[in-house]
């Protein structure tokens, strides 16, 4: 540190910088920064990756993510084998899909009927193999750096919260469309990377973060057939949750405060799933979207 108390790099001190390295805590300057979703890692835990572990990362090991890949990927061997081949259909996806409120068989079935699982399962499941390969793609990358550096109980934190935030967003834009697909969660992963980059003062373009979430936002708007309201409810909700537990957490420096944060995390992922029923309900009574 510098004789005015500015932060100065711990392999190069006479160079000032107002950056610290996300896992050990040491100044860093540009020059020693290296780029993650969760920040940036001085030139020594950048070395160590997934062997770095601190108070609140009891095993560097994916293993939330690698579990949470293992059941979409079994899940959709399940839609296959029921008859769909590898695109969309079939038992498993019709009474699994995230769906406000429908018709089969004459009746009316969704969330509004009290199927309020398809909240959660809407996520697991997914119209074709490409969809699949690109989500759980993403999930790896994204989960592969972020939960060993959060722990695996905010990691599922966050990744529920943004997957039922994505819920919401569906309900509230498409409740009578059959929606599939862990892309809110992947989106709500993004959003969270990004603010955690941003409070570090990283230019998310630098990391290729900011580049990775201005093609999926083109996708979600261009391609047909995608679904807006999933994709944006879980960035809004990743990003608050992302903030919560990356950002607001940390600074307060207190375990308490950081217990704090997974409180309020886990109680914006509850009021996501009221929320969608609520929704769901309304769009069923008045029979138009909102």
């Amino acid at each position: 540190m510098s004789a005015l108390g500015t932060q100065t790099c711990y392999r190069h001190p006479d160079r000032e910088t107002g950056v610290s390295c996300s896992s050990c805590g040491n100044p860093i300057c540009p020059d020693c920064m290296t780029p993650t979703p969760v920040g940036m890692r001085c030139p020594d835990c950048s070395k160590q990756r997934t062997e770095v572990r601190t108070a609140r990362n009891l095993t560097a090991d994916p293993t939330l993510t690698f579990t949470l890949i293992g059941i979409n990927i079994i899940v959709f061997l399940a839609e296959m084998f029921g008859g769909t081949g590898l695109q969309a259909g079939g038992s498993v996806f019709s009474e699994g899909a995230l769906l406000g409120a429908g018709l089969s068989g004459g009746e009316v079935v969704g969330v509004a009927e009290g199927q309020w699982y398809r909240i959660v399962t809407g996520g697991f499941l997914h119209a074709g193999l490409l969809h699949v390969g690109f989500n759980m793609y993403m999930l790896y990358y994204l989960g592969s750096m972020m939960e060993p550096a959060i722990g695996k109980v905010r990691f599922g934190a966050l990744y529920f919260t943004s997957l039922l935030g994505g819920s919401l967003g569906v309900m509230l834009l498409s409740p009578f469309d059959p929606t599939v697909g862990a892309s809110g969660a992947v989106f709500g992963l993004i959003g969270a990377a990004v603010v955690a980059e941003r409070s570090q003062g990283i230019g998310i373009m630098q990391s290729g973060l900011g580049m990775l979430l201005v093609i999926n936002l083109v996708i979600t708007f261009v391609v047909p057939n995608i679904s807006i309201g999933g994709h944006l409810g879980g960035l809004v909700f990743g990003a608050a949750a992302g903030y919560l537990l990356l950002v607001w957490a940390p600074r307060q420096g207190s375990k308490q405060m950081s217990n704090v944060a997974l409180g309020i995390v886990i109680g914006m992922g509850v009021a996501a799933a009221i929320g969608c029923i609520f929704a769901a309900e309304y769009a069923l009574r008045n029979g138009a979207l909102l």
